[in-house]
């Protein structure tokens, strides 16, 4: 008997996994209480949204921005909120990066150092592996990015050089190389990866001292980022929630949930790395908020749409659309009284009961593409409002930019699946626990 060999299936590739944890694991201690902590969260929310925005916009024609962010088009990182557990080298030296989304470049912290940061954990001496390799300007089947101009290849000893610029100072410098790293989830199975071997990083004071470096997910096809190295289309994680100090597991070539309600993946020419979703309409419980689908489509200049975030924590939209959002939220919330928020971050904001009983607040609804149970995602209780200094406020917020971002704490506890062959984002709730 003969066989067909289109009708032939490849053997499953193996998984790989990280265990990822909310970064307040490791700096809640720094702070008095937890207000203090979440003004922080704050604090780094709007600094990446903003950072963000200005690498959006500088794309755009924005001009005068152009200075302040990332001569890459793809490197999006200004703060972060959740880190992945590596082992390093021969040494299986244990470093956090943290998770961004939004880049291409798998990085960290690479002694000797000329210039770096003081980190927590211990530091990767390249010198000190047996199985570190540096990755000339054409080795190994990889080339040097050099149409990025963050890369460029050094003509004295070919190595594929970088040069990151972040904003607010902040650069990291070094040059392309790659090393095993072992795996503690997937029975100390090892693979060799990309990465970019760090040595000078300026304003140091602007990195965290409890990562080691950054771990560029970005759906770029491009070679260095960790999907792209992983040459799977499935890459599916759990962010933990914000308060759980629980950890939660990063995948690769797997998901372990049934992706109740997906999303699809829109491309955008212009940002290759960013995961765009097809956002049709929003609800407040059952009222619509009125707009047309084709409001979210993209502007002829790439703007607008709706993109996904694991650096930003609250979820930011349009202001025009987010006035008529805000003005249906406060209709159908019954007989809670209104409150100021101490902080001024929140506008719509609401006193606890004096007799100290629970309070309920609207659903949100997000659909993408159609609306059907299939495509809606819902949003209830800690995913829409959050406490702050004694008063619970609405966790989304207005801003004077055409695109919207979906942020964690909308996402927290969610299980993220992110299909590139399939081109869906599906989501799948409390499924971290």
């Amino acid at each position: 008997m003969s066989l067909d060999p289109a009708k032939l299936h490849d053997p499953p590739m193996p998984s790989y996994s990280f265990t990822v944890y909310h970064r307040d694991v490791f700096e809640k201690s720094k702070f008095k209480d937890y207000d203090s902590l979440h003004e922080n969260r704050l604090a780094r929310s709007h600094a990446r949204a903003s950072h963000l925005a200005s690498v959006l916009k500088s794309q755009n024609g924005a001009g005068e921005m152009l200075e302040l962010v990332p001569k890459s088009t793809d490197t999006i990182y200004r703060n972060g909120e959740y880190v992945a557990t590596f082992l390093i080298g021969t040494q299986m030296i244990k470093n956090y990066l943290l998770i961004d989304t939004g880049s291409d470049l798998v990085w960290w912290q690479c002694g000797p150092c000329e210039a770096c940061y003081k980190q927590d954990q211990p530091l990767y001496d390249s010198t000190a592996s047996k199985t570190f390799r540096i990755i000339g300007c054409n080795k190994y089947a990889l080339r040097c990015r050099t149409v990025d101009p963050a890369f460029h290849c050094n003509q004295e000893n070919f190595e594929c050089r970088y040069d990151l610029v972040y904003g607010d100072h902040v650069q990291t410098k070094g040059f392309i190389a790659d090393d095993v790293i072992t795996f503690n989830l997937d029975d100390h199975r090892t693979i060799r990866i990309t990465f970019g071997c760090s040595k000078d990083q300026t304003g140091e004071k602007n990195f965290s001292a409890f990562s080691a470096g950054i771990l560029g997910l970005g759906r770029g096809d491009g070679q260095y980022s960790l999907p792209s190295q992983f040459r799977g289309h499935i890459m599916s994680m759990c962010l933990p929630t914000f308060n759980s100090g629980k950890g939660s597991v990063l995948s690769f070539h797997t998901s372990k949930w049934p992706r109740a309600t997906s999303a699809k993946l829109l491309f955008n020419y212009k940002f290759p790395s960013l995961y765009y979703v097809n956002i049709y309409k929003v609800f407040i419980n059952d009222r619509e908020v009125p707009v047309s689908p084709s409001w979210w489509k993209f502007k002829s200049d790439m703007g607008g749409g709706m993109l996904v975030d694991t650096g930003t924590t609250f979820t930011l939209l349009p202001h025009d659309f987010y006035i008529v959002f805000r003005y249906l939220f406060r209709e159908e919330v019954r007989d809670i009284p209104m409150a100021e928020d101490p902080s001024n971050t929140f506008d719509t904001c609401y006193k606890e009961y004096p007799s100290g009983g629970n309070l309920y607040f609207p659903v949100v609804k997000l659909y993408f593409g159609s609306i059907n149970s299939s495509t809606m995602l819902l949003l209830t209780q800690e995913r829409v409002i959050v406490n702050h200094r004694g008063v619970y406020c609405l966790a989304f917020v207005g801003w004077d930019y055409d695109f919207s971002i979906l942020g964690m704490t909308q996402l927290q506890g969610v299980g993220l699946t992110f299909d590139s062959s399939a081109s869906t984002l599906s989501f799948d709730i409390d499924a971290c626990d």
